[in-house]
């Protein structure tokens, strides 16, 4: 597995620019917040960081690649956690390991699946944070996994110009590991999101632990 970054001369002067000032997971975020989400109005896409650049927004899969490809470049495995949904709405984060303990940076239509900060001490703690904000009408976690993106060897997830669906096969086949959290606290915070989208008809903010959230994107606010 070819574990060194490309180097910095593949890129654009522009791409060169952006990848030097998003230097920490943190600057990452708040520049993913700011990008427009991708509702894929002409149908489903899957772009690489070069394309997200091109046409100026991103969805959650994206987002992690952006991550992925922006991070490497200044020290950190490309490594995506992703969620299994009873839904089959899942999710896709980049994590990293800052001073012993997980984070993660990404982009989402929900309030609650942003970026975490680094203060997790295993993976499954980092899933397990996402758990009840990941609960709405149809949705909740059954499982999470740690992918490597170098597990692609060649394959160009970084600056391909057309939509990488090998990826999302990856992802796919990956094997996740169960996460549970149980049926009453399923059904309890399903009957609290219903309640609240009829009320206030909008997304709620109202879970524990929105202290190890990093910023989320001023629209949910």
């Amino acid at each position: 597995m070819d574990t060194a970054p490309p180097p910095l001369a593949v890129f654009t002067p522009a791409e060169r620019r952006l990848i030097a000032r998003l230097s920490t997971p943190n600057l990452v975020q708040r520049y993913l917040n700011r990008l427009p989400y991708n509702t894929e109005p002409r149908g489903e896409t899957l772009r690489s960081f070069r394309q997200v650049l091109r046409h100026g927004k991103a969805h959650c899969s994206e987002a992690a690649l952006l991550a992925a490809c922006v991070l490497e470049q200044h020290g950190y495995p490309p490594l995506l956690m992703t969620f299994e949904s009873i839904d089959l709405l899942d999710h896709v984060i980049f994590v990293y390991r800052a001073r012993g303990r997980w984070g993660s940076v990404a982009r989402s239509r929900d309030p609650g699946l942003h970026g975490r900060k680094p203060v997790f001490r295993s993976l499954r703690a980092l899933a397990m944070s996402y758990f009840d904000p990941y609960i709405d009408f149809t949705g909740c976690i059954t499982g999470y996994g740690l992918f490597d993106l170098r597990r692609l060897g060649a394959y160009d997830w970084r600056l391909a110009r057309k939509n990488m669906w090998a990826v999302e096969r990856a992802l796919l086949r990956f094997r996740h590991k169960p996460l549970q959290g149980g049926r009453e606290r399923i059904r309890r915070y399903r009957a609290h999101y219903r309640a609240y989208r009829a009320k206030y008809d909008k997304k709620p903010l109202f879970y524990r632990g929105r202290e190890k959230w990093t910023e989320i994107p001023k629209e949910f606010l």
